[in-house]
Formats: C-alpha cells, sequence, structure tokens
C-alpha cells in the first residue's frame, strides 16, 4: 500500500450511521465512521453496526450536512408552543377504540 492511499483514507469524511433495528419503526444514531463515499459508508456500518443482524435499515449522512440547534437557546425555540395547549395530545379526548396512542 502507497503513501498516497494512507493519505486519502485519512482525508475521507465523517459519516454518521443511523439504524433501524427489526424491533423499532424509527432510525437511531448507532454512530460514526470515515469512508471514501455513501456506498462505502453503508458497507463499512452494515459490518460495524450490525454484527448480530439487528438491523432492518441503514442511513448514512456526511457529518458536514446535520446542522443542529444550540442547546443553550432551547428556551427561546420551545417556549412560544407552550401556550399552544391543542398542541398538546392531553388536549383531545380519543374514542376507546385508538389505542397506542
Amino acid at each position: 500500500m502507497s503513501d498516497n492511499t494512507t493519505t486519502n483514507k485519512s482525508e475521507w469524511p465523517l459519516w454518521e450511521v443511523f439504524i433501524r433495528s427489526k424491533a423499532g419503526l424509527d432510525h437511531k444514531h448507532a454512530g460514526s465512521l470515515h469512508a471514501a463515499d455513501y456506498e462505502m459508508a453503508i458497507e463499512n456500518a452494515r459490518d460495524v453496526y450490525t454484527r448480530r443482524m439487528e438491523g432492518v435499515s441503514i442511513w448514512v449522512v456526511e457529518s458536514n450536512n446535520i446542522h443542529a440547534s444550540d442547546p443553550g437557546q432551547s428556551a427561546s425555540m420551545y417556549d412560544p408552543a407552550g401556550d399552544k395547549i391543542y398542541r398538546h395530545p392531553t388536549f383531545y379526548n380519543l374514542p376507546d377504540e385508538v389505542k397506542y396512542m
């Protein structure tokens, strides 16, 4: 293996891996890995994070494409919803036939 391959490997982008388990309905963050492209990221994620066949779906997202809110500003972001009681599920009366809601 040449030094050029090693250099390229160290410059591979970081990918965030999300796995949907057999029992789950949503994808959960499983970890991160470096890969040259999304196909390699999915293959590596399968090998690293689903060794016991616990996944049915894998998402990979290049880390630099994830943007998050600032936890320090959570009050200003979430407080406006507090005065809108219709957004809370306890506001509605559900019939007995509706379960698990």
